[in-house]
């Protein structure tokens, strides 16, 4: 099996972030993270956030952008933050609601992010989009994760994000195996059937072994990212022993 590093999705613990750049970014590092991918509109300058995580060891693998962000003349500011700070995966963490009540919706956003991965390419950087559950949910005759992914170019990342997936009826094995070599970035959420997203990874519902296989042989994965936003510990505690357990499973 493949060795891939694991990284922390900083939304985990916003509000630590949000009060204290630095020191949440060394907390992290020092719980053995490799990297971390970042989310929102930025709150602190590139070459500040890049020299934290340069001093750190950390490596940024994604940001999460708000889909305004890589729209029109934003564009060209995202590129250039994102080349500063050393990030190459510009990842849409979802779709506004106006845009995607109908499958045709779905096929303009595809041809949406047809276009902005076309962008990207050339300066050596990616885009992607992270689902919720809704995408699993029957459209206009067709699942939207497969009205999307099924019309945009290989290049454009399909980010799993498994819990959110699971609890939306998804076959997390599956999914990675109809869309071989795309899933580049995978958000490690656990779910459980009868707590929800409350426990940590191992502790849930999700078929991890059978989800690591695919990964590591199918999904042309590089990097895993954990996920985590519920109340069982604090925010800082609990994606710690989510790392805790999954080095337990072996990763």
């Amino acid at each position: 099996m493949a060795n891939i590093p694991i990284a922390l999705e900083l939304y985990s613990v916003r509000q630590d972030l949000a009060g204290d750049t630095a020191g949440t970014l060394k907390a992290v590092a020092e719980m053995g993270y490799a990297g971390v991918e970042f989310a929102g509109h930025p709150n602190n300058e590139a070459p500040e956030l890049r020299t934290m995580l340069d001093d750190l060891g950390l490596v940024c693998c994604g940001w999460h952008t708000p889909i305004d962000l890589v729209q029109g003349d934003k564009l060209e500011a995202t590129i250039e933050f994102n080349q500063i700070l050393g990030n190459p995966n510009v990842i849409i963490p979802g779709i506004p609601q106006n845009l995607r009540e109908t499958r045709e919706d779905w096929l303009k956003m595809a041809d949406f992010f047809n276009s902005v991965a076309e962008k990207l390419t050339v300066h050596q950087m990616a885009t992607g989009y992270h689902n919720h559950h809704i995408e699993f949910q029957e459209l206009d005759g067709e699942l939207p994760w497969d009205t999307f992914f099924g019309n945009t170019n290989p290049e454009v990342i399909m980010q799993l994000d498994t819990g959110n997936a699971f609890y939306g009826g998804a076959d997390l094995v599956s999914i990675l195996e109809k869309y071989p070599n795309r899933a580049v970035t995978v958000h490690l959420k656990p779910y459980s059937r009868s707590d929800g997203f409350r426990p940590l990874i191992g502790d849930d519902d999700v078929p991890w072994d059978d989800v690591f296989k695919a990964c590591e042989t199918n999904g042309d994965t590089e990097w895993y990212i954990v996920e985590y936003e519920s109340d069982l510990y604090e925010p800082l505690e609990s994606v710690k022993r989510c790392l805790d357990n999954l080095k337990t499973m072996g990763k």
